[in-house]
C-alpha cells in the first residue's frame, strides 16, 4: 500500500531541486477513510471515518523505533508496533483505505501517504481496528 500523495511529492520537489527546505513531520497518524482516497486529498478533504462512536486518528510518530527501516530491494517499510484504535461505541461504517496525515486532528492536516486496505473492514459498535505489526506497509520505490 501507499501512494504519494500530491503535497508530499511537491515538497520533495521543492526540497531536492529547489531551494526549498522541507522538515520533516513529528506527528503521524493513521486516518481511516469510507471512500477512495487520492493524491490531491487533504487530512480535511478525505471522505474520513465520522468523528463520533470513539473514532480517533491514530498512530506511531516517524520515530525509527516505530516504523522499520526500508529495504533496499522493494522499498518497504512497516510499523514496528501494533497500530490500535479506539474500541469503536457506535458503528463506523465500512473501512475501505487509509491515510497517513500529519495531524491528530480529525479533519486537519496534510496527507503524506495513502492507499486502499487489502480488504475493506466494518468497523461496528465493540470493534477494535487495528494493523497488526508489520501489516501497514508503506513502499516507496
Amino acid at each position: 500500500m501507499s501512494a504519494a500523495s500530491d503535497y508530499l511529492e511537491g515538497q520533495i520537489r521543492a526540497h531536492l531541486l529547489r531551494t526549498a527546505t522541507w522538515t520533516k513531520p513529528t506527528v503521524a497518524r493513521v486516518a481511516l477513510a469510507t471512500a477512495a482516497t487520492t493524491d490531491a486529498q487533504t487530512g480535511a478533504t478525505l471522505t474520513e471515518v465520522a468523528n463520533a462512536g470513539a473514532y480517533a486518528r491514530t498512530g506511531p510518530d516517524p520515530l525509527d523505533a516505530n516504523w522499520t527501516a526500508a529495504s533496499a530491494t522493494d522499498g518497504l517499510s512497516d510499523n514496528a508496533a501494533a497500530i490500535v484504535f479506539p474500541t469503536a461505541t457506535a458503528a463506523w461504517g465500512t473501512v475501505t483505505p487509509m491515510m497517513m496525515v500529519d495531524s491528530a486532528t480529525w479533519g486537519a492536516g496534510n496527507s503524506i501517504v495513502h492507499g486502499a486496505l487489502v480488504a475493506s473492514k466494518v468497523v461496528g459498535n465493540g470493534d477494535v481496528f487495528q494493523f497488526a505489526i508489520g501489516a501497514l506497509d508503506i513502499t516507496t520505490a
